[in-house]
């Protein structure tokens, strides 16, 4: 019997620069532009996350402007709408996801609609009856449905609109999708009827879906432990640990030992671990929600950044600010700029700039605090553009 390989001591330095070439935040225009370049970024992230704070503009938009400088929310609306490259469902939260993975989807899809969504326990088969009888007839929005009673909320982001809660059952047993968004109003479509399907496709495996999940964090991380491929996804861990096993037997993975990272298990493709220096001229700001910050301790351990994200904290005590933005400026973070964009004066206003890491240093401050302040002007006429 063959002994398990010895991990392989990886630096934090090295762990970076493959994280960011996965993220492909290690070049400025990595995916092209349009819509096409929307649908290929969200390919290659396996999922962009939607969030409704708009502070600044809305994440899912941000998230997609880091990586596609040209990038404007119109061509977000032709990938979904009209060439319906992407789709919106849940991952870890709601997201786009690519319409190529589709099948990976249907199995929880298919669950809901067997088991019931604990979310919309409450909602009526009258209710769900109703919306189904006007989504036939079209596409439909909330604001089209005038008559409901309003209910009493069960939780405090539910609504009141019982309709509401029937289409957003409708959207988890995948019945209905979003064929479109205006702002975060969405107009829902038969499943079916937005991608001309006569029936829905064949489902995924179990196994089909480890390896999904497995390949699709491989692909955008570089670097993997259990906890990066199945975040807020517990359940799927035992069975992708196994995969990982046999891939590590076959010589595909070999793991890592990750500087920092103590007992934590971490893996990757032997290809994937050639260095490459990410240019010092590079800057991002990045959204709180962006795949390089949204898994904190992962964040912490490679880039020893702790993402305070203080929305819901008390003003008095928040340390970076409402919604402090990480800035990477080539493969380190530096900075956290507390941003509010300002629709009516048409200005990006600078709440609060907190030095971190090397941009504490006094020496080259100027030369750094110069290249962040060129990128907020790119970054606040994107802010105020369409």
């Amino acid at each position: 019997m063959s002994r398990a390989p010895k991990p392989l001591p990886i630096s934090t330095t090295l762990a970076r620069q493959v994280w960011l070439r996965a993220q492909r935040l290690d070049t400025r225009a990595p995916f092209g532009e349009g819509a096409a370049a929307v649908a290929e970024a969200i390919a290659h992230l396996g999922y962009v996350q939607i969030d409704t704070i708009n502070v600044i503009e809305r994440c899912h938009h941000h998230i997609l402007f880091s990586r596609i400088p040209s990038y404007r929310r119109a061509d977000l609306r032709q990938a979904q709408s009209v060439d319906r490259s992407v789709f919106e469902y849940w991952t870890h939260a709601l997201s786009y996801v690519p319409s190529s993975d589709f099948r990976f989807f249907l199995p929880a899809m298919r669950e809901h609609r067997r088991e019931g969504h604990r979310w919309y326990a409450s909602v009526k088969p009258a209710d769900t009856r109703k919306v189904m009888r006007l989504l036939r007839a079209g596409p439909l929005t909330i604001r089209d449905i005038e008559d409901d009673v309003l209910t009493e909320k069960e939780h405090l982001w539910q609504s009141r609109k019982p309709s509401k809660r029937a289409l957003q059952l409708a959207f988890y047993t995948g019945l209905a999708t979003v064929s479109e968004r205006q702002g975060m109003l969405k107009t829902y479509e038969l499943m079916t009827r937005h991608f001309g399907w006569d029936k829905l496709p064949k489902p995924a495996s179990v196994k089909e879906i480890t390896a999904y999940l497995l390949d699709r964090a491989l692909r955008s991380q570089g670097i993997v432990s259990l906890d990066s491929i199945c975040h807020l996804d517990a359940p799927s861990k035992k069975a992708v640990a196994a995969l990982i096993a046999w891939r590590v037997r076959r010589g595909e993975l070999v793991p890592v030992a990750l500087d920092g990272a103590g007992k934590q298990e971490h893996w990757a493709q032997p290809a994937a671990l050639l260095p490459g220096e990410v240019s010092p001229d590079l800057v991002h700001i990045l959204s709180p929600f962006d795949p390089l910050i949204i898994q904190r301790k992962r964040t912490n351990l490679i880039f020893g950044y702790n993402h305070l994200f203080e929305a819901y904290v008390p003003k008095a005590k928040r340390k970076l600010g409402y919604f402090a933005l990480p800035v990477l400026v080539g493969d380190e973070i530096v900075a956290a700029l507390d941003l509010k964009t300002d629709r009516q004066a048409k200005k990006l206003l600078m709440q609060k700039w907190t030095w971190l890491g090397t941009g504490k240093k006094t020496a080259g401050r100027k030369e750094l605090k110069q290249k962040i302040e060129d990128e907020l002007d790119r970054f606040e006429r994107f802010q105020l553009a369409e």
